[in-house]
């Protein structure tokens, strides 16, 4: 879930400034056949969240992904927008090729895992966060950020795959370590495992404490601090 701060000074001269929370939970996207975008969404595994239809000139459908803080809506007289304009809209996945290969199991057509060829932002192919040249398979340092796969709704709203597996310092609350789902959990407790294994290379000894070294470096994988060695 994204949160925004937002500081407003009061007219009292001696007054504080006011933080108001701004949960970021909303996302429109605009289709021209509600019952085909319902049934696509669906067979995503989205959680189906509401389904309003006044019989005659409104209906809104709430979808949400796994793990997400943020929704969508689609449906009848809920945006002026052109079925298929939506684009870029980023889904974060901590492994881009468990989220790729969930999806083809259910039928849905996505890209290849790509790439940036170092950040060009003029090229032949459809634009996204690091340009617009996609080279084919994941960023050869698996660097976090850096591996994408795309994909689109029958009206050709764009949607992509982003993988993330540490986050920039300031991105996320340091005092605080969360995670989505069971699997999330289970990707990161992974990632700490074959660290950790490593650890052990170098010092050359079995890390009898190795409960407090995962949970030190989930918990800096996850605020964007230094990684434990």
């Amino acid at each position: 879930m994204t949160n925004a701060t937002y500081e407003v000074q009061a007219n009292d001269a001696g007054a504080s400034r006011t933080r108001v929370d701004m949960k970021f939970e909303l996302v429109v996207i605009p289709v021209s056949d509600v019952d085909r975008a319902k049934e696509f969404y669906a067979r995503l595994g989205w959680r189906l969240d509401a389904d309003f239809d006044n019989g005659k000139d409104f209906r809104v459908i709430q979808f949400t992904p796994p793990g997400s803080g943020c929704s969508v809506i689609f449906g009848k007289n809920v945006t002026a927008a052109a079925p298929g304009s939506a684009q870029g809209l980023y889904l974060i996945v901590p492994d881009i090729e468990a989220a790729r290969d969930n999806l083809l199991r259910r039928g849905v057509k996505v890209s290849d895992v790509f790439h940036s060829a170092g950040d060009v932002y003029a090229g032949q192919d459809e634009p996204y966060l690091f340009g617009r040249i996609r080279v084919k398979g994941p960023d050869p340092e698996h660097q976090s950020y850096r591996s994408f796969a795309s994909f689109r709704d029958p009206d050709g709203n764009g949607w992509l795959f982003q993988e993330i597996t540490t986050r920039l310092p300031g991105r996320i609350d340091s005092t605080a370590t969360t995670f989505a789902s069971a699997n999330d959990l289970a990707s990161a407790l992974r990632r700490a495992e074959a660290a950790h294994g490593e650890h052990e290379k170098r010092t050359g000894q079995h890390d009898a404490n190795w409960p407090d070294w995962y949970a030190a470096y989930m918990v800096a994988e996850q605020s964007g601090k230094a990684l434990p060695q």
